[in-house]
């Protein structure tokens, strides 16, 4: 994504790529590495010590968080980061395993709820442990408070939220 000539400063074709300088393209890979690989070293103790994907988890985790522990789907494909038909499955097989109910929002029936069984708050709650030692080794215990705050405010200015959700 580096061009072998100088970066484009503005004074090219409209149409021409403005090409990353090194500082520019050091900070998107960075990013990419974060955004590709970090995923699957946070998934794989969950999925050796617990059974569950990382998607999985958040899942529950996130609902599990809620007041009553019950979410609108909407929200929490967001908050999952997967898209709704994706969730919907995923929710479908934790009904069949009695860790997960779902029913119209009784407040606006457009929307449907996701709560949280006493048997999936077990679940989730077994597993946190695991997950929370990976996100402390591979992320936090690496970075001072000083790193810390500064990804959590790269994060913030990255972060998209669809509309509905807003």
């Amino acid at each position: 994504m580096t061009s072998p000539s100088p970066p484009n400063t503005g004074g090219g074709a409209p149409d021409e790529p403005q090409w990353l300088s090194p500082e520019e393209k050091e900070a998107w890979t960075g990013l990419a590495s974060l955004v590709l690989l970090l995923p699957g070293r946070l998934e794989s103790p969950l999925q050796r010590e617990a059974g569950l994907t990382l998607f999985e988890y958040l899942t529950l985790s996130h609902i599990s968080e809620t007041p009553e522990r019950r979410l609108r789907m909407s929200e929490l494909a967001y908050l999952a980061n997967g898209s709704l038909s994706r969730l919907s499955n995923v929710v479908k097989r934790f009904e069949q395993r009695g860790w997960v109910e779902r029913f119209p929002d009784p407040e606006d029936g457009r929307f449907t709820l996701a709560a949280l069984t006493d048997a999936g708050y077990e679940v989730v709650v077994a597993a946190a442990p695991t997950h929370v030692r990976a996100v402390r080794r591979l992320v936090l215990d690496p970075l001072t408070a000083a790193d810390q705050r500064a990804l959590a405010r790269i994060a913030a200015k990255l972060r998209t939220r669809p509309v509905d959700l807003a």
